[in-house]
């Protein structure tokens, strides 16, 4: 199995839509207690989730935080949120656009002169909302989990990544389609650094983490390969045994899914920037715009659940971590959770957990869009 099955699989979760009118057969949804058992149950060591509805706070953990050891998931573990990252980058940006440093309609060469081939052509929007068409570096690089293992502790360059991607051919011409492709937000995070003369690193810092009090959100350095603090280990099967993962060298995310944090984080995320505390109105009205059909705005997602519900937020797949991060406008339900899946990726559990929190119980849960196996 490729690595990219998994941010396959988390992707069309992200991007699933159900047709509107009578909800899909299937088994009837549970408690979020029962959704997370289900998560554990259906291969993933350990599961944790916060969903909050108003002043209802419900926190939870199954499974184990490593395995062969009886000590149980902590339920304020630190995990790696993969593409939830893309939010947080995107988030910048659009406070740049408007503070007017920047403009979405902004060509990538006037930031990056001479770094993508045809970049006079690529807009700051296409990158964001994956319309540039330029190849996903990540279909080249740690794509196994042997390579996963093997390269650990490799640092990249973002420069590297970009090398990697643009020796390849674009998928199409930019605008004329969509194409999720991670080169894109290494590009953002370049654009960042670029314009503010400071690490995407500091900005996030700065902008997001400092100001919302996310204690247990952090960048990692790029010579850091630990996650401080209680966590859940997180595995990669090789030759069909569980390989420990948890210490790892995510340069090669850089921009993309390097980001660490926790369920409550996400969630105190999610509420301030979909409260309008982050960006203006003009800003977070950009941002839900979707791209074509895929349901894709600017580092923002949207599902439609069995029930009609739709939701947004971003999921996140990284060598042992998945994690989910969404919330329903016009109520104040957030929903994070965060799976150790390493073997067989849970998506129906997941999507019936997403389903448990949003919609009305005993609706029967809804069945993802046929996920792509990139193996």
């Amino acid at each position: 199995m490729r690595l990219q099955r998994i941010g396959a699989v988390v992707l069309a979760l992200a991007l699933v839509t159900l047709v509107s009118g009578p909800a899909a057969a299937g088994p009837a949804t549970g408690t979020l207690r029962d959704e997370l058992d289900a998560v554990v149950a259906d291969g993933s060591p350990s599961a944790v989730l916060e969903f909050r509805d108003g002043p209802r706070v419900e926190r939870l953990a199954g499974g184990v935080a490593e395995l062969g050891r009886q000590r149980p998931a902590p339920v304020d573990g630190r995990f790696r949120i993969g593409s939830v990252t893309k939010t947080f980058t995107s988030t910048v940006a659009l406070q740049l656009v408007g503070e007017g440093r920047i403009s979405l309609d902004d060509s990538l060469e006037r930031w990056l002169p001479g770094t993508v081939p045809n970049g006079q052509n690529i807009t700051l929007r296409q990158l964001l909302n994956h319309t540039s068409g330029l190849y996903n570096y990540t279909d080249d690089v740690l794509v196994t989990p042997e390579q996963v293992v093997r390269d650990r502790y490799k640092r990249w360059t973002p420069q590297q990544l970009v090398d990697l991607a643009t020796s390849r051919d674009p998928l199409f011409p930019p605008g004329t389609a969509w194409s999720y492709s991670n080169t894109n937000y290494v590009l953002i995070g370049l654009v960042i650094e670029r314009v503010t003369g400071r690490s995407l690193q500091t900005e996030v810092d700065r902008r997001i983490v400092r100001p919302l009090g996310l204690r247990d959100t952090e960048v990692p350095a790029r010579h850091s390969v630990r996650i401080s603090g209680p966590h859940a280990h997180g595995y990669l099967q090789v030759n069909g045994e569980p390989v420990d993962i948890t210490a790892l060298n995510v340069s090669s995310s850089y921009a993309v899914g390097d980001i660490i944090s926790t369920t409550r984080d996400l969630n105190t995320f999610y509420q301030a920037l979909l409260g309008g505390r982050l960006l203006t109105p003009a800003q977070l009205t950009a941002m839900k715009i979707t791209a074509f059909d895929s349901g894709y705005g600017l580092g923002l997602s949207k599902v439609a659940l069995p029930c009609g519900a739709e939701i947004w937020g971003h999921t996140g797949g990284i060598p042992g971590y998945l994690t989910f991060s969404f919330h329903q406008p016009g109520t104040s339900r957030y929903f994070s959770l965060s799976a150790t899946s390493y073997a067989v990726v849970p998506d129906v559990a997941l999507f019936n957990a997403l389903t448990a929190a949003f919609c009305p119980a005993g609706t029967p849960a809804g069945t993802p869009a046929p996920l792509p196996d990139i193996a």
